[in-house]
């Protein structure tokens, strides 16, 4: 779609809560595609993702959730594949080659996954309190970064020669994984894509909470 248009349409509704990774893999891909949107936030610490209206947009109860001209998904995963399909050169998103998207859709079952368990559920113990394993979800998150490291040492990128999905849904929970406890120091290439992510033009971060490591 082009500029034009998109200045043009009305701005896609993320429904979201401001510290989860989750709702930044979104905005993120929303401002890197140069969509126009808005955000809604969610008081989720007395349940407004729970409430009968927003249930009608997230089955789940979950964050986040967008409606954009009619259309009303949840999961951040699916969100962001729909915004590539929708707003831009999918290919270059998702996978231009069999092995490209098959690379891409491991990455984004890793996000769901490894990072899902380890630097996201470290995270939620110590800036939303839940009643998690940290000890065990710290443990995940550095074993999950020395793979990550190591996959990183000679190439710039998660799945492709640039820039995918993969690293749109894995950069918020690994860039934020100090707020949960797990330094980033020993994971020097980890360091460096995030640096490269947040050197893309129209990079939007997510809000910071205080850091533990």
């Amino acid at each position: 779609m082009s500029k034009t248009k998109l200045a043009e349409q009305r701005p896609v509704k993320l429904y979201r809560s401001a510290k989860s990774g989750h709702c930044h893999r979104v905005q993120l891909m929303l401002s890197l595609l140069e969509i126009p949107y808005e955000t809604i936030e969610l008081d989720m610490a007395n349940g407004a993702h729970k409430a009968a209206d927003y249930l009608m947009l997230s089955p789940l109860g979950e964050v986040p959730a967008i409606e954009d001209d009619g259309v009303v998904l949840s999961d951040s995963n699916a969100i962001i594949t729909y915004l590539a399909e929708r707003y831009s050169d999918a290919g270059k998103w998702r996978g231009a080659t069999p092995v490209e998207a098959g690379e891409v859709q491991r990455w984004l079952s890793i996000a769901a996954g490894e990072i899902a368990a380890g630097p996201c559920a470290a995270r939620l113990v110590t800036v939303f309190g839940a009643s998690l394993d940290h000890e065990a979800a710290k443990a995940k998150s550095r074993a999950l970064f020395k793979l990550m490291d190591a996959h990183l040492k000679d190439r710039d990128w998660l799945a492709a020669d640039r820039t995918t999905l993969a690293d749109i849904a894995g950069y918020s929970y690994v860039a934020h994984a100090p707020e949960g406890g797990v330094g980033l120091t020993p994971y020097p290439k980890i360091r460096a894509w995030l640096a490269r992510i947040e050197a893309l033009p129209n990079f939007v971060g997510m809000a910071r909470s205080p850091v533990l490591a």
